[in-house]
């Protein structure tokens, strides 16, 4: 996929993302249909208008969750653990053309019989109408379209069609503008597909292509301007990394309150940076972007067990070697067997002293001094 930076894509206009779909709609376009404003991005994929696939830049992979879990009361196989998986597996994945990483996880469940074509496709148009009901809501931003020959093949999962999609949307924009006493005062009207698809120009790859620019060396300048240590060789950069790497992070799941605020207290020291995680499945990206020196891991956990967790994390390349303490109230020989299994670098017994904990804590911490 041709790939081009937000900044240059000239300056910031008036849109009206009703008129988009229902051109998109009418001319039966295929590509892949960007549209951009402020931090966010939205992305719909085409073939001759129909939908197949729409997500967005502001959390995806938290969406996918929410819609997972929603399915598994139906799906069995749809554990926490094989959710988990979809984030270690994708969530941090190279943005590769033209698949983003959350329409490769659902492809992954497809091919890995975990959802069925049918029930891939409900959740696709699940998700899609809450992506595009945010869509409709830019006022201001830019856009770009893509062809098929520029984005290249993909697997289609479904084909939607985007009339009945878009009318959910604004029913449910409707009633939320009822509930604004502002907005019921000023009468906002809801405008049908058709009716823009028979008011607005028209929307082509190459009329889109047009209006964009080379914006490369103008990325480039806006960095250096956001940036200014790029200029000066990142001194104060290296300042700030230095003063980073005199701390030690350790990230602490549990499920337990109180469990988590005893080995704060326990762990209250300027050389160490505790991160408390009460939900691993929810909060396992927190553990990826945090990048812990050490973890320390409950075993019995509700949706995933520890040793699940533990295994996982070992199969991910960042944390392959870095220290995992189980932390549990089990003390038999089999739990200890199974800890060793999931490659577990420590075993802590609940309850524990703070003497206990800081022992077990220092005696795995990386002697080369935290992780940059």
């Amino acid at each position: 996929m041709n790939s081009r930076s937000i900044v240059g894509y000239g300056a910031t206009q008036k849109l009206h993302p009703l008129s988009f779909l229902a051109q998109l709609i009418s001319r039966q376009v295929s590509g892949h249909f960007k549209l951009y404003s402020g931090t966010n991005s939205w992305s719909l994929f085409l073939n001759q208008g129909k939908l197949n696939f729409a997500t967005d830049t502001d959390a995806p992979f938290d969406r996918l969750d929410r819609h997972l879990q929603d399915l598994s009361s139906e799906i069995s196989t749809l554990v926490g653990a094989v959710r988990v998986q979809l984030r270690l597996m994708f969530e941090q994945s190279p943005k590769q053309a033209p698949l983003t990483p959350d329409y490769q996880a659902i492809s992954w469940l497809v091919e890995q019989s975990h959802l069925t074509p049918e029930q891939a496709s409900g959740l696709i148009r699940a998700m899609a109408i809450e992506v595009i009901e945010s869509f409709l809501g830019v006022q201001e931003g830019s856009y770009d379209l893509l062809g098929l020959e520029d984005i290249g093949e993909y697997p289609v999962l479904c084909q939607l069609d985007l009339r009945p999609i878009v009318e959910i949307c604004q029913r449910n924009r409707r009633q939320s503008l009822l509930s604004s006493p502002s907005a019921v005062a000023a009468g906002a009207p809801v405008v049908s597909v058709q009716s823009m698809a028979a008011s607005v120009p028209s929307v082509s790859p190459a009329a889109v292509n047009n209006k964009l620019v080379d914006s490369e060396s103008t990325a480039q300048a806006g960095a250096a301007v956001v940036n200014p240590q790029a200029r000066d060789g990142g001194a104060n950069m290296s300042a700030s990394s230095d003063a980073r790497r005199a701390v030690y992070t350790i990230a602490c799941i549990d499920d337990s309150p109180t469990v988590l605020n005893a080995i704060q207290e326990f762990l209250n020291d300027r050389s160490l940076n505790v991160v408390s995680i009460s939900d691993p499945v929810k909060a396992l990206m927190q553990v990826m972007r945090c990048r812990p020196d050490l973890i320390l891991l409950d075993v019995t956990m509700p949706n995933l067990d520890g040793y699940e967790l533990c295994s996982l994390l070992r199969r991910h390349p960042s944390f392959r070697n870095t220290p995992i303490v189980m932390v549990t109230g089990n003390t038999g020989f089999i739990d200890r067997a199974k800890a060793k299994l999931v490659r577990s670098s420590g075993y802590l017994t609940k309850p524990f002293s703070q003497s206990e904990l800081l022992k077990m804590v220092f005696m795995h911490l990386p002697a080369v001094g935290p992780r940059q």
